[in-house]
């Protein structure tokens, strides 16, 4: 008894745990997997908002770079003009002239005359009274043309624009930029470009710089994207003009100019993740379902056998068995078998069942088939069987493990399993053939006909339970019985009357003057294989008296609550 509570404390126990893990699964999974979505959705936003923002750097710079180049390729066309001048040196006319060129010019700001440093006349300072100068070029270009990073034609030291000097014509660029691309905030810087000519002797004595300013001047100065510290560069160089031009922004600035990017990565990942566990919740719950519960109960051979005694009605003697398949999930809990059994045959694994089932019991009563000829065991085929090409092979290797003589197991089959009349009928065919007894259970609820019955040449029938559930209740059914046993015996078929639960019903079919059998919980409880063979070994020793005891409403009671406590 302890053992018994212990068990089942433990079951119970084991159930409660599973259903714990369960739910922590299905909670943990979508919150733990949304959680590490939503920081790789930051982090891949950050990546993407990086990329973008090098994306518009790029693109800047070379906007940048190509408005310098045409720049400079309008400065050398004024410059031109200008050393092509027919007005005296630095005169009112020429001073004149030089305003035009750049009054309709897009990207200057001055023009005029320069020599050995000094501004002689411009367009803005016209003929400076005072000296501006001395300017000093820091870049000297291919075609000859000087390049200056501070020359400006009025007296402000803090005022520098970058110009070009040809021969003895100078003119100075004005600080026109496009707009921003993009978000992001971006700094435009300049550096002399090494591939458009070479430094002056005043630039190339300049000293020299940190390691740090030296690894900024190589990405000032080298086209392409670069990353230095916390910073983003993308740098654009041309010939034609004598600087490079690079558009720059901080990391932070790139991650916050594309927050719209962060924020949607981050949202999106965050839901895929939450969708992925919630996804790996279902696949979990659907690994814990019915149907794949019971898969791996077959794999692991968790299926037990319960056998249910069929007795002759008029003696009392236990003339058979049928084996019936039991299941417990895998949180301890019972399964109906009219629940599992039509699941695995709608799910295409029933003859695996059939198979467990056919070497149980006869693993179980190997011994008492072989030895009692008055014995039998009936077992289950579906319509799934019937059709299976395997089922025949199975069953003949499964008799010939146990040395049981095939005759002293019987195949029960339902109605309906035998629609497709050909491929039942060929298979029953062959069952008969190695000595198999056929039974049609349930008979009475399907395609009942004398027809049909000659077209199975079954062995006997089970009288379906609804009908002996009718036996006192006035129901119209009831009388239907009588036909169903007179077509049996006009046929010389064997009769099992099925769901047999009170004196009543068992009186009716013992008074049928036919000879029947009867299964159901007035002859006993379905029970294990240890319980029936307490039974059997009860009943052949003393038959006479065990036959009166089932006939005996007490002592029936007192088998009754035998079988009960083994089932227990």
């Amino acid at each position: 008894m302890l053992i018994g509570i212990r068990l089942n404390i433990d079951s119970n126990r084991i159930t409660k745990n599973s259903r714990r893990r369960r739910s922590l699964v299905a909670r943990a999974a979508p919150l733990s997997l949304a959680v590490c979505g939503t920081l790789a959705g930051f982090l891949l936003g950050c990546a993407l908002a990086l990329y973008q923002a090098e994306n518009w750097l790029d693109q800047y710079s070379t906007l940048v770079a190509a408005q310098r180049d045409a720049a400079s390729a309008e400065a050398m066309r004024v410059l031109t003009a200008m050393q092509a001048s027919q007005q005296p040196y630095c005169s009112d006319a020429e001073i004149a002239h030089f305003r035009e060129l750049v009054f309709r010019s897009i990207y200057l700001k001055d023009a005029g005359r320069i020599h050995k440093g000094v501004i002689d006349c411009s367009a803005i300072a016209e003929r400076p009274g005072k000296t501006l100068g001395q300017f000093t070029p820091e870049f000297s270009q291919v075609d000859g043309s000087l390049a200056f990073s501070n020359l400006a034609p009025i007296r402000d030291p803090h005022i520098k624009r970058p110009g070009l000097q040809f021969g003895n014509a100078y003119v100075v660029f004005g600080r026109y930029a496009p707009v921003s691309l993009g978000p992001i905030a971006m700094q435009l810087k300049f550096a002399v470009n090494p591939a458009a000519g070479r430094a002056t002797a005043t630039t190339a004595t300049q000293p020299t710089t940190s390691q740090a300013n030296q690894a900024q001047g190589l990405q000032l100065t080298t086209e392409g994207l670069f990353r230095h510290g916390d910073t983003l560069y993308a740098t654009r160089c041309s010939t034609a003009y004598f600087k490079c031009v690079t558009a720059s922004t901080t990391v932070k600035e790139a991650i916050r100019g594309e927050s719209e990017t962060v924020v949607g990565a981050t949202v999106l990942s965050g839901l895929a993740g939450g969708l992925l566990g919630m996804a790996m919740t279902v696949i979990f719950s659907s690994r814990q379902d019915m149907a794949h519960q019971l898969r791996r109960a077959i794999a692991a051979d968790r299926l037990t056998l319960a056998y249910q005694p069929i007795v002759n009605i008029d003696t009392g003697i236990i003339v058979g068995a049928e084996a019936l398949a039991r299941w417990a999930d895998e949180d301890g809990l019972p399964i109906n078998p009219e629940v599992f059994i039509p699941l695995a045959e709608s799910k295409g694994f029933i003859g695996s069942i059939t198979k467990l089932v056919a070497h149980h019991a006869l693993r179980d009563f190997g011994d008492t088939l072989r030895a009692r000829t008055d014995f039998r065991l009936s077992i289950n085929a579906s319509a799934t069987d019937l059709a299976d090409p395997n089922f025949l092979p199975m069953l003949d290797e499964a008799v010939k493990r146990a040395c049981v003589p095939p005759k002293r197991l019987a195949i029960e089959i339902t109605e309906s399993s035998t629609a497709n009349r050909a491929e039942a009928m060929e298979t029953i065919r062959e069952l008969r053939h190695r000595g198999h007894s056929i039974h049609i259970d349930d008979f009475g609820t399907g395609y009942s006909s004398l027809s049909y019955l000659l077209y199975l040449s079954v062995d006997t029938i089970k009288v379906d339970k609804a009908f002996t559930k009718a036996i006192g209740t006035g129901s119209v059914t009831v009388a239907i019985l009588p036909q169903i046993l007179a077509m049996a015996e006009s046929l010389g078929l064997g009769v099992v009357a099925e769901g047999v639960e009170t004196q009543q019903q068992a009186d009716y079919f013992s008074g049928s003057g036919r000879h029947i059998d009867g299964q159901g919980w007035f002859f006993g409880h379905p029970v294990p294989a240890e319980g029936l063979h307490r039974l059997l070994s009860a009943q052949w020793a003393k038959p006479q008296v065990l036959g009166s005891q089932l006939s005996d409403p007490l002592e029936q009671s007192r088998i009754s609550d035998i079988q009960q406590r083994d089932i227990a």
